[in-house]
């Protein structure tokens, strides 16, 4: 973590400054902006997530406000060159509508997708589910959050019936007496929540690690367990094997607040620690400490993330992990729990209200008769009109293009060729599409791809909420106005909406206290001005998404902007302006019929690919502390490009020897798939089978051009931490 301030010169208004949130991952920092004399300066702000702390990433998250690369024009495809040239909005609307209407009529509604992103704040996900389902009426939506954390959604909704990835505050971290953390690196991905991990070890705790690497959080930790990629299912079920026999599980609990355990009962009874020790590498004696630990704690909470999920039996696994919470019986005890680290910037308020393709605002499912009927009334439309469940992300990015699959896709906040498996197919299926229309304000990767490339606004340049995740709903407050010819998202799907339909959307604003700087008032800025700018207001939607989530399990009926504003932000579930919020879950009930929690016995399986004489060394993939998702945004950052420079692969020296590979030389790195090129890394924190990379870059640096795009049959997560791999020099045929 660093400290000072960061700037960015800009030719803005009078000075100003706004309390805002960092742009980048889902523990959103609380920070403050000040535009003074032409230049944007990050400061510091105390916050409960943060506590005033920031990464590399947040301080210098204002200098892409004035980037060179920022997109400040549509750009269109020239049909001869083949180029993307700067043209008026009117010129990319009109493309973007002729074409879309040209391909429904040739193709059917479901010709249309929409892919959507984590990072978009609740009022954009939400606008962008109700434009695919009522203004294209199409099923085929769904976002790069598929990506992240679905796998720890379903496994929480089976387990309590609910899906908030901490149903506790962060502050619940620094008084535990034992953390596990599976699969989680948040040293890396979320520097600032080490404060609390700091914090409780200075009490007294224990910190636990599994990962199958010597990461940077598992050096802090008191006890790491490093098992072969793709085993942790096996080390679950070990642990509770042993919390059984040595009598740590709270019978009462179980008793009184679950049901199912004795089907789990008898599945871990065949999971003696040796077997699983010869499984997954991890010593018995450290299976044993671990779950002595745990059992013997007051107060214990077991945290997983995508190590754990991001697997085609992800689901399971973090079952397995959920399955020993609620036997030690953490679930609701003060201080104790089960929680998932969402990774997004709003990876949880961006699954709640509409991206997902099964899902409708409030957490409905889309296939529930009354879900559909409450939305319906609430979008003025009959419930016979919205379309059924789509398909997950990557089996609808696997489908464009083709003869039976979306011939037209929209995409807002993501870049799936680098963030999706088996990326170079993925590419290769958005270069058949007949339009693709890609909304960002930096020409990332699938952008460079586009039919019709339009600018949006930053997150400094409007106004919206965020749900981070803890499941606090927080502002997002505009520092200043886009820049002339940029648009936001609500912008563009308003008028998006109104030249297709001849109407925009009815968001009504419902009341307005105070002076508000929403990006609708600047809607006129520039040469073009927006159709249907009513459509536009980000209050008015919130406005509208608390009605349409109103009764559902995300619940956010009772939370104004208002009221966010008056607080360190808002909890939910919320149904109500003058009752409390829900900080804590699960203390009296799970949100279930019956109010009990349910165990699911499962059994670990091998992973999708194996090893093998061809492919002998297991692949896994991550994060890095400069660099943020498919880095479109932190690569073009002077001094985040400075400490992360390029892609790497990272082997244990032992196998280096084998392969006669020195630090820094070019290798070679070749799954079933495709292959990618990076220099070596040379470290003993890595398992001697088992190679690393991350995952930031693009083109021949592309990890994701060799993972398996197997796919969880519950979650439709792909398995992007395990598959077989070679290594060579990258001189070599």
């Amino acid at each position: 973590m660093t400290d000072g301030a960061r700037t960015a010169t800009l030719p803005g208004p009078a000075p100003r400054e706004v309390a805002t949130h960092c742009p980048y991952c889902a523990l959103q920092c609380g920070m403050t902006l000040r535009e003074e004399h032409g230049q944007v300066t990050v400061l510091p702000r105390e916050f409960p997530t943060n506590r005033g702390g920031l990464c590399q990433k947040g301080w210098t998250s204002a200098e892409l406000l004035t980037h060179p690369d920022r997109l400040t024009t549509p750009l269109l495809r020239d049909p001869v060159s083949g180029e993307l040239r700067p043209a008026s909005w009117d010129a990319a609307l009109d493309r973007i509508v002729t074409g879309l209407r040209d391909t429904q009529q040739r193709h059917g509604r479901d010709a249309v997708a929409v892919f959507g992103g984590g990072g978009l704040t609740n009022e954009k996900a939400y606008a962008l589910g109700r434009f695919a389902r009522v203004t294209l009426g199409t099923r085929n939506i769904d976002y790069n959050g598929r990506f992240c954390m679905s796998s720890a959604a379903a496994a929480g909704m089976r387990a309590f019936g609910v899906d908030r990835g901490l149903p506790f505050p962060l502050s619940d971290l620094g008084r535990a007496d034992t953390l596990l953390l599976v699969g989680a690196n948040p040293a890396e991905t979320m520097p600032p929540l080490m404060r609390w991990l700091t914090e409780q070890r200075q009490r007294g705790g224990k910190l636990i690690v599994v990962d199958p690497r010597l990461t940077a959080t598992a050096r802090q930790a008191d006890l790491h367990l490093q098992p072969l990629p793709g085993t942790d299912l096996a080390v679950a079920n070990a642990l509770l094997h042993i919390a059984l026999t040595a009598g740590y599980v709270d019978e009462s609990y179980v008793a009184n607040r679950t049901t199912g355990f004795t089907a789990v009962r008898r599945t871990v009874a065949g999971w003696w620690p040796a077997r699983a020790e010869a499984l997954s590498g991890v010593p018995v004696a450290d299976l044993e400490e671990t779950a002595r630990a745990l059992g013997t704690a007051q107060r214990a909470i077991i945290l997983t993330a995508r190590g754990a999920e991001q697997h085609a039996k992800g689901v399971d696994t973090v079952t397995g992990f959920v399955n020993l919470a609620l036997a030690l019986g953490l679930p609701g005890r003060p201080g104790s729990g089960y929680g998932c680290l969402t990774g997004q910037g709003n990876g949880q308020g961006g699954r709640e209200h509409g991206q997902k393709a099964d899902q409708l605002p409030g957490y409905r499912k889309i296939d529930d008769p009354e879900a559909r009927a409450h939305v319906a009334r609430v979008w003025g439309v009959s419930a016979d009109e919205l379309p059924g469940p789509g398909v997950p992300a990557y089996q609808l990015l696997d489908s464009l293009g083709t003869a039976s699959g979306p011939r037209a896709l929209l995409v807002f906040g993501s870049n799936p060729v680098v963030s999706a498996p088996r990326a170079a197919r993925i590419e290769g299926r958005l270069r058949d599409l007949d339009l693709l229309v890609v909304a960002d304000f930096l020409l990332s990767e699938t952008a460079a791809l586009a039919d019709v490339v339009l600018p949006t606004a930053q997150w400094a340049e409007e106004d919206g909420t965020m749900t981070n995740l803890e499941g606090r709903v927080l502002r997002r407050r505009a520092l200043h106005r886009p820049p002339p010819g940029v648009r936001t998202d609500l912008q563009i799907l308003t008028t998006l909406t109104t030249r297709l339909k001849g109407g925009a959307p009815s968001y009504r604003l419902a009341h307005r206290k105070g002076p508000l700087l929403t990006t609708i008032e600047h809607a006129a800025d520039g040469a073009d001005a927006t159709d249907g700018e009513h459509g536009a207001d980000p209050r008015a939607v919130f406005d509208e998404l608390r009605r349409a989530s109103a009764g559902g399990l995300a619940d956010y009926a009772g939370i104004s902007w208002e009221r966010i504003d008056a607080a360190d932000g808002v909890f939910w579930p919320c149904p109500d302006e003058d009752e409390a919020d829900s900080p804590r879950l699960f203390a009296d009930r799970f949100a279930t019929p019956d109010g009990l929690a349910r165990f699911h016995p499962v059994e670990h399986r091998p992973a999708a690919e194996e090893v093998c004489a061809e492919y002998p060394l297991y692949f896994t993939t991550g994060r890095v502390l400069a660099q943020y998702q498919s880095g479109n945004q932190t690569r073009r950052v002077g001094a985040l490009r400075r400490a992360a420079p390029q892609a790497f692969v990272e082997l244990h020296p032992d196998l280096a020897d084998r392969l006669e590979v020195t630090e820094g030389e070019p290798v070679r790195v070749v799954s079933r798939r495709g292959e990618f090129h990076a220099p070596a890394r040379l470290s003993a924190a890595i398992r001697p089978d088992t190679v690393f990379a991350p995952f930031h870059w693009g083109g021949a640096a592309r990890a994701n051009s060799v993972t398996n795009d197997a796919v969880d049959p519950i979650s439709g997560m792909p398995e992007f931490k395990i598959c077989a791999v070679r290594v060579e020099k990258a001189g070599t045929s």
